[in-house]
C-alpha cells in the first residue's frame, strides 16, 4: 500500500462507509464494521510487536479470535508473526508496514495497538474513524490534550476501546475492591503507589545515520518531531526522551497507579506536586531517575514514588503470578500500599494478590485477611472479545485508562516547570492559572501525522 495522508485517508473512509458512526449509543447495539454473528471469529489487526506479539498470541489462541493483519514500521520483525500464525493453528497474517491497510478493509473488526508510546493515541483515533474497535496497550497517550481525543472519537464513532491496564479484570483486584467498598479497610486516607526499577537510565545518544532501509523512520517517528535517526531512538532509549514518552512512571508506574485509583475510587486531584531528578545517573537522557508525585483528593493523599537504580527491588515474577504466594512486600518494586483507619493493604499487580495487616502481635505481623492472585491477561482479552459482542463497556474503558494516564502526565508536569504545585479543574482536566504547565499539555503534531481538534 502507498502511504496516503490524512485527508485522502477520511475521503476514502466517507467513501467505503467506515467513518460513519453507528448512530446508537455506545451501551446499546452499535455494529461493528462488520456486524459479525456472534458464532464468528473476531478478526483483528496487530500494529506494533514486542509486547504486542504476546498479546497477540493470546487473542489468536482463543477459537473466536484470528489475525489477519500484522503491522510493524520495521520489517525485520515481520518474523514475528510466526508466533502468531502457531497460535491460530497455522494461519498466516499478511505483514504490512502501514497499518491503515488493515483499516481500510472492512473485514477487521478490532485494532491491537502496540507500537511505542508516542503513537497510542493517534493509532487508537484512526482506528476509531474507521470504525474498528481497539485494544491500545498501556500507557494510553503521550500527552493529556491527545488522551482527551481519544474518549472523544470513542465516542463519537461508538467503539469499544480497552486499554491494557488489565489489573481491572483479575479477580482477586475485584475481591479487593469489594473489601473496600464494604467499609473493612475503614475509611482511607492515604494511598503509596511504588515503581521501583533498574531501567537503564546513563543512556548515551547513538551517532546520527541513516536508518535501516528496513524501516520507515518518518512513520516511526509519526507526531514527534522529525530528527536524524539515532539508533538510541529506535529502541527501549527512546522512553528516556520526553518526545517519545513519559519515562518509567508513565509507561510501567501506570498498572499501580491505575489500580490504586481504581481501588480507592478517586477520579481527578485537586492538585499535584512532584519532586526529583537525575540524581543517580548522568547520561543524555532527559527524564529523571528519581521522582515523587503527590495528588491531593478530598479527604485523600497518593503518592507515586519512584527510582530507576533499584536492582534489589523485585517485580513480581510468574512463580508468584501463578500460584498461592504472596511478593516479600518491602522489596516489591511495584507494589501499592492503601492505609485505612482498620487496617493496611499491601496489593499486589499482575497477580501479586492483596493482605491486609493489623497490629502486631509479639512483634510478629497479623494479617487479618488475604487472597492470592492469577496473571489477569487472559481474563483481560476475554472482557474485550464479550464487550465487542455486548456493545457494553469494557473493564478498563478509555474514559478511565485515560483519566489515570492523565494523573501521570501531571506528574510530569509539576516536574518539568521546576516542581509547581498545579491546580487541576475536574471539568475541564486542565491546569488552572498556570500558562507555562499548559503548554506541556499538548504537543505539536507533524505533518500527516495529526490528531484533528475536531476527530
Amino acid at each position: 500500500m502507498t502511504a496516503m495522508n490524512r485527508r485522502e485517508f477520511l475521503k476514502r473512509s466517507k467513501k467505503t462507509g467506515l467513518g460513519l458512526a453507528a448512530g446508537v449509543t455506545i451501551l446499546n447495539s452499535a455494529e461493528s464494521v462488520r456486524a459479525a454473528p456472534a458464532n464468528d471469529k473476531i478478526v483483528m489487526a496487530l500494529v506494533g510487536f514486542g509486547r504486542g506479539t504476546t498479546v497477540a498470541c493470546g487473542f489468536a489462541s482463543r477459537p473466536d479470535c484470528e489475525f489477519a493483519y500484522v503491522a510493524d514500521v520495521n520489517r525485520r520483525r515481520f518474523s514475528d508473526s510466526k508466533r502468531i500464525a502457531a497460535a491460530q493453528g497455522g494461519k498466516q497474517p499478511k505483514c504490512v508496514q502501514d497499518f491503515r491497510e488493515a483499516l481500510e478493509n472492512k473485514s477487521v473488526d478490532a485494532m491491537l495497538i502496540a507500537t511505542s508510546d508516542h503513537w497510542h493515541a493517534l493509532a487508537t483515533v484512526w482506528s476509531c474513524q474507521a470504525g474498528k474497535d481497539v485494544y491500545v496497550e498501556k500507557p494510553c497517550s503521550h500527552n493529556c490534550w491527545e488522551g482527551q481525543k481519544m474518549v472523544e472519537a470513542a465516542r463519537k464513532y461508538e467503539r469499544i476501546v480497552q486499554v491494557g491496564t488489565q489489573n481491572r479484570s483479575a479477580p482477586y483486584n475485584f475481591e479487593a475492591k469489594k473489601y473496600i467498598q464494604e467499609g473493612k479497610l475503614g475509611s482511607i486516607h492515604m494511598c503509596r503507589v511504588y515503581n521501583q526499577k533498574i531501567v537503564g537510565h546513563n543512556i548515551k545518544l547513538a551517532k546520527e545515520s541513516d536508518p535501516p532501509k528496513d524501516l520507515d523512520w518518518d512513520m516511526f517517528t509519526g507526531p514527534a518531531p522529525l530528527r536524524k535517526y539515532r539508533s538510541t531512538f529506535h529502541s527501549r532509549g527512546k522512553y528516556q526522551f520526553w518526545a517519545y514518552g513519559g519515562g518509567d512512571i508513565v509507561r510501567d508506574g501506570i498498572h499501580q497507579l491505575d489500580l490504586a485509583r481504581w481501588l480507592c475510587g478517586v477520579d481527578y486531584p485537586k492538585t499535584v506536586y512532584s519532586t526529583g531528578g537525575k540524581l543517580a545517573y548522568g547520561g543524555d537522557g532527559e527524564i529523571p531517575d528519581t521522582q515523587v508525585v503527590a495528588y491531593d483528593f478530598d479527604k485523600m493523599v497518593m503518592t507515586v514514588e519512584y527510582t530507576g537504580y533499584t536492582p534489589y527491588m523485585l517485580k513480581t515474577d510468574g512463580g508468584i503470578r501463578d500460584s498461592d504466594m504472596f511478593p516479600y512486600w518491602p522489596q516489591n518494586s511495584t507494589r501499592i500500599e492503601i492505609y485505612g483507619t482498620q487496617g493496611l493493604m499491601c496489593v499486589g499487580r499482575m497477580g501479586g494478590g492483596w493482605q491486609v495487616y493489623v497490629r502486631p502481635k509479639s512483634r510478629k505481623p497479623v494479617v487479618k485477611d488475604q487472597m492470592f492472585g492469577r496473571f489477569p491477561d487472559a481474563d483481560h482479552q476475554a472482557n474485550f472479545v464479550e464487550c465487542i459482542r455486548t456493545r457494553k463497556l469494557p473493564n478498563a474503558d478509555i474514559l478511565e485508562g485515560h483519566r489515570t494516564t492523565l494523573m501521570s502526565h501531571y506528574g510530569n508536569i509539576s516536574y518539568r516547570v521546576g516542581g509547581q504545585k498545579l491546580l487541576i479543574d475536574a471539568k475541564t482536566e486542565k491546569i488552572v492559572n498556570n500558562d507555562e504547565a499548559m503548554k506541556l499539555f499538548k504537543r505539536e503534531y507533524r505533518k500527516p501525522w495529526v490528531i484533528d481538534e475536531v476527530v
